[in-house]
């Protein structure tokens, strides 16, 4: 509820003069009071030494006032903590800067339209899990017409061709396949990232790509939980998505960034 003039804008006030962002530290009850919930496991026996080792350990990182609200153990040596304290540390939130995809994410019938409008064509996309990588929850939370999350997959568009290729992949088929299909982009997800894998396998496809001379002629994109927008620029990708994107952001960059370049040929 919002009130006039009286204790909600006092508050209000109050809380701003309260909040520095150059020393942001994480809000419990109040501004500032720095408080966090943290859960581990130590491999030592339940008892007061177990809990004395995880109070020392949560002043080590840094927390005021640590508190262990529950323990028991897992196995016999093991045991599980969840503990709150204070944080002492602070972070300069203003410094912060996070590459990102810089694109208007428009919805599927805006998509469509802008296609229509500014493409005059079906956009052909081409998307993979890739090497080794046998999950497909990724690649099909795009691609499929049922999407993810109340969010349609591009095989639902209607100026876009999706052609879902699933998982284990090799990249020499995923180039070959979008060389036939004249992709305006190719789309590669990737789950697995034991040993940095997904490093491995997403810096070869880019190495195939520029070695058949196609490079310049599509867009790549990447996405998985471990993939940002910074990491995909690194590897030498068009565009990173991580979690919590949906098919409509994957569109919406395509879509704009296709434009982009066509204007500048």
């Amino acid at each position: 509820m919002i009130m006039s003039g009286g204790l909600y804008s006092t508050e209000v006030q109050d809380f701003d003069k309260a909040l520095d962002l150059t020393k942001v530290k994480p809000y419990g009850d109040t501004m500032n009071d720095g408080k966090v919930q943290l859960s581990f496991t130590l491999p030592v026996p339940e008892g007061p030494e177990a809990i004395q080792a995880a109070k020392q350990l949560l002043r080590s990182m840094g927390m005021d006032n640590p508190q262990v609200v529950f323990s028991r153990q897992l196995t016999p040596g093991f045991t599980f903590f969840n503990c709150y304290g204070n944080l002492q540390h602070t972070v300069n939130f203003s410094t912060i800067h996070v590459p990102k995809v810089e694109s208007q994410v428009m919805d599927m019938c805006q998509v469509d339209e802008y296609i229509k409008e500014h493409i005059g064509r079906k956009l052909v996309m081409v998307g993979a899990s890739t090497g080794t990588d046998a999950h497909t929850v990724g690649i099909d939370a795009i691609m499929n017409m049922k999407g993810y999350a109340g969010h349609y997959g591009l095989e639902r568009y209607e100026m876009i061709e999706a052609h879902n290729l699933g998982s284990q992949v090799a990249n020499e088929e995923l180039i070959a396949r979008a060389i036939e299909l004249k992709a305006d982009a190719v789309l590669v997800s990737q789950t697995v990232t034991q040993k940095d894998i997904h490093i491995t396998n997403l810096s070869e496809l880019i190495e195939m790509a520029e070695a058949e001379g196609i490079r310049d002629r599509m867009l790549l994109v990447c996405g998985g939980p471990r993939i940002s927008h910074e990491l995909a620029k690194e590897l030498g990708y068009d565009a990173g998505f991580g979690v919590n994107t949906y098919a409509c952001d994957v569109a919406s960059f395509v879509a704009q960034e296709y434009v982009k370049r066509k204007m500048k040929t």
